[in-house]
């Protein structure tokens, strides 16, 4: 039996160590599959609407906080709660949190949110734009961006209630965690 589990383990230990065939993976791959075709200049722009720090690529629009609170009970409130704490999902609204120790202190971990958290504003209106809401992505119009941002800054203590935001006005709001990030110098020109 022994024999028998020995030339096993060998016939298996050889089989893992063969080496492959002579030709190489990529002497295998075709040079094209014969699908698809290259992106229209109009397919790429429509793609291409990621947002700056400094506010480069925000659309033209505006939107206040009430109708940024009436779009946020409709499409944003059911995954992160009436006021933006209670969840299920991400919290959008948080305290403050003087000594920025997220990563140090469990007790705080789950208080990051937009308010305490994000340095840049433009930073809120880009994600909103690309990735909300969670069942239909992308689906907002600019002018409905700029109100659910409007409504989530108002939320967290950071613009006024009868804010209304557009290009011009959202560069200018100053984060309060904007100074707690370090700015990555390779990224500039």
């Amino acid at each position: 039996m022994r024999a028998l589990a020995a030339a096993a383990l060998a016939a298996l230990v050889a089989a893992c160590t063969a080496q492959p065939p002579a030709s190489t993976a990529a002497e295998s791959v075709p040079d094209a599959f014969g699908f698809g075709r290259p992106a229209t200049a109009a397919e790429i722009r429509a793609l291409d609407v990621d947002v700056a720090p400094d506010g480069r690529g925000l659309p033209p629009g505006s939107g206040t906080v009430a109708e940024g609170e009436r779009l946020y009970a409709a499409q944003c409130a059911v995954c992160h709660g009436a006021t933006g704490v209670e969840g299920p999902w991400d919290r959008l609204v948080g305290d403050s949190v003087p000594d920025f120790r997220f990563g140090d202190d469990p007790s705080i971990s789950g208080r990051r949110a937009i308010g305490n958290y994000w340095p840049y504003a433009t930073t809120v209106f880009d994600y909103v734009r690309r990735s909300m809401p969670h069942n239909q992505p992308g689906t907002l119009s600019d002018n409905e961006v700029y109100g659910v941002t409007a409504w989530i800054l108002w939320r967290n203590g950071i613009v006024e209630r009868d804010a209304v935001l557009d290009s011009a006005s959202l560069v200018a709001v100053r984060m309060p965690a904007r100074d707690r990030f370090v700015p990555d110098s390779a990224t500039r020109r």
